[in-house]
């Protein structure tokens, strides 16, 4: 595998940080070398935050991703989509949350922007808002590839208490029916 950067943005308390968790344990747990780096506000809850997921075969010797480098990102905050998506590479997939994020025109002619209401699944089909970051997690895995589905729900449910299994492993489920049919427009 190539090494493939991903980003997932929002504000504090919308679980990106946990999303970036998991990608690089299970990438570790199978046998590569994984890497978060996160950023976020002072503030606990409503900052901006963003965490850089560096996935890769090969050692990795820096933690940082340039602007321009990111292959993939995801995006459900505006303040945080506007702060870093100077970061994806021209052609690069960016994913957001319509209700939540506005791409401009140019934003659209320059990125491959990808349309999918994260926090409404989360909240309406799973019945639980907290599992935001588990829909994110299955809609990048299934967009970029970049680790086994059942390494990737194995470690994710490593990382949640067992009383939740069952609603995590739904929001992964919807996660990638949503993602598969956005891009199969």
């Amino acid at each position: 595998m190539a090494r493939t950067l991903m980003r997932f943005t929002g504000v504090g308390g919308q679980g990106v940080l946990l999303a970036g968790e998991i990608f690089a344990a299970a990438k570790i747990k199978t046998g590569g070398n994984g890497l978060k780096t996160a950023t976020y506000t002072s503030q606990v809850r409503g900052g901006p935050t963003v965490v850089d997921i560096t996935l890769d075969d090969e050692e990795i010797y820096y933690p940082y991703a340039n602007d321009g480098e990111i292959n993939f990102m995801l995006s459900v905050a505006q303040v945080s989509y506007d702060q870093f998506k100077r970061g994806v590479q021209e052609g690069g997939i960016i994913v957001v949350d319509p209700n939540l994020v506005k791409p401009t025109d140019e934003d659209r002619k320059k990125w491959n922007v990808i349309e999918i209401p994260i926090i409404t699944i989360a909240k309406e089909e799973v019945g639980n808002v907290i599992t935001q970051s588990v829909v994110a997690l299955a809609i990048a895995n299934t967009i970029m590839k970049p680790l086994d589905r059942e390494a990737l729900i194995e470690t994710m449910l490593s990382k949640v208490p067992a009383k939740v299994h069952d609603v995590n492993k739904k929001a992964y489920d919807l996660g990638e029916k949503y993602e598969n049919e956005a891009t199969s427009k």
